[in-house]
């Protein structure tokens, strides 16, 4: 059985990963063509808000689910809406009637349907993988992400001069059908209910709020969950204009192609390394120390002016950011109850997220409208030396205000007690034998 599951695991995986190198090119094809449609950098952080706010809305809903149904099912609903969103943007395209505004449209579905996808797999991994083998899992998953990361702008690269959005987004449409067709066709073990959990069984609404209520009464896993919406915020901030910085300080889209396959680079070489070595006991240490280094990577990344040292210091943004999403994962694995974990888990990513709207609509008018004006101005020459006073300087400089902050909030929490202390406070989760695991009493001589 165990054998049977790890080969489950690694087959959704793999069709996972196809289908989101499919996802990347297609986005890729498309920010490329909206900045150079547009030339500024607002209508690329508006893609990135309404991609967003699904997952502060639908969240806690898609939590429960995932608790409730089978999780296959969630999963290949999940693949199989944003496949529709992709169909409407293809027939938009091929009518000539394609507006930007339509993008705006279709990107809010794919991430309606989208946010079903995480809690789904990642309460399937306790399902799945064995305690001990939980950090390596968890670092393959957390892979995935830039392995698609690496191929996707060589993909995009090779192909959209080729075939332009309209082939690109058929692409992206094949692999979503080879995902829906290869979950549906797998079997993932249904956790046993718990005492816990049927506590915090009800109507829907309370069930959705059921992950928020756990939360609260562990503060530990609260307090590090709110350290994550500040920095989701601060990182939003500056993230979202990814594209046009690079595409500014490069003047390249072969450049730009290139630091983000180094970018992600990172991100699969940390994995790799958060696999083999599994961090530090207790992991919170992982987490603190890695934030912090990734904080400084990206006041470094701000202050890069050519190809060469933006692509290196990318690689160092995303290299600790691996170590600190693989330890957090396995802490809540080990913590929370597997019939839990969806809710559970959508209600941190509900939290985390929860100001990164905001910072992707401030983000777009401070670059296009603050920022790169100032660096004309003579008060620039105070941080010239910093960041240059070319292209791009001046969402460089937002960067490194977003990596000082990411350093800053990494640090306050080594202050709080419950968070430095979450996993010796809270007890691992153990679950009940199932019957025929439970030995026969010998009766009494």
């Amino acid at each position: 059985m165990k054998t049977q599951n790890l080969r489950t695991f690694y087959t959704i995986i793999l069709t996972q990963t196809l289908s989101m190198i499919g996802s990347r090119v297609s986005g890729l094809a498309l920010g490329i063509w909206l900045f150079a449609e547009t030339g500024n950098a607002t209508p690329l952080a508006l893609v990135a808000f309404f991609g967003l706010i699904p997952q502060i809305i639908v969240q806690g809903f898609a939590g429960v689910l995932a608790d409730r149904w089978d999780r296959r099912y969630v999963m290949a609903i999940s693949d199989a809406g944003q496949a529709v969103a992709t169909v409407i943007l293809l027939v938009l395209f091929l009518s000539g009637q394609f507006a930007i505004w339509h993008l705006y449209i279709v990107i809010f579905i794919q991430a309606v349907f989208g946010v079903f996808q995480a809690p789904a797999f990642a309460a399937s991994v306790t399902m799945l993988i064995p305690d001990e083998q939980r950090d390596r899992a968890n670092a393959i998953m957390q892979m995935t992400g830039p392995a698609a990361g690496i191929i996707a702008p060589v993909i995009a690269g090779l192909i959209f001069a080729a075939i332009g959005v309209v082939g690109v987004i058929t692409i992206d449409l094949i692999t979503f059908a080879v995902a829906v067709l290869v979950i549906l066709l797998v079997r993932i073990p249904r956790p046993r209910k718990t005492e816990e959990a049927a506590q915090l069984s009800g109507s829907m609404l309370k069930e959705m709020t059921s992950g928020l209520v756990f939360l609260w009464e562990r503060k530990g896993l609260f307090w590090m969950t709110m350290a994550a919406m500040g920095l989701n915020f601060v990182l939003s901030m500056s993230g979202v204009l990814m594209t046009p910085y690079l595409l500014e300080r490069t003047g390249s889209e072969a450049a730009y192609g290139f630091i983000l396959g180094v970018f992600n680079a990172g991100a699969l070489v940390g994995g790799i390394v958060i696999s083999v070595w599994g961090g530090t006991r207790p992991r919170i240490y992982t987490i603190i120390g890695s934030v912090a280094a990734m904080g400084i990577a990206v006041m470094l990344f701000g202050m890069s002016q050519t190809t060469a040292i933006l692509a290196l210091t990318s690689f160092f943004v995303m290299f600790p950011n691996m170590f600190a999403n693989v330890s957090l994962q396995s802490i809540l694995q080990a913590k929370v109850a597997p019939d839990l974990q969806g809710r559970v888990f959508a209600a941190i990513g509900q939290m985390a997220m929860l100001m990164s709207p905001i910072a992707y609509l401030i983000a777009g008018p401070l670059a296009d409208n603050v920022m790169s004006p100032l660096v004309s101005q003579p008060q620039w020459e105070t941080v010239a030396p910093f960041v240059g006073s070319g292209d791009g300087a001046g969402i460089g400089l937002l960067f490194v205000l977003s990596g000082i902050a990411t350093v800053v909030l990494a640090l306050s929490m080594l202050f709080v007690p419950s968070v430095r202390n979450v996993e010796a406070d809270l007890p691992d989760f153990i679950p009940e034998p199932a019957p025929d695991e439970i030995e026969p009493e010998l009766a009494p001589a």
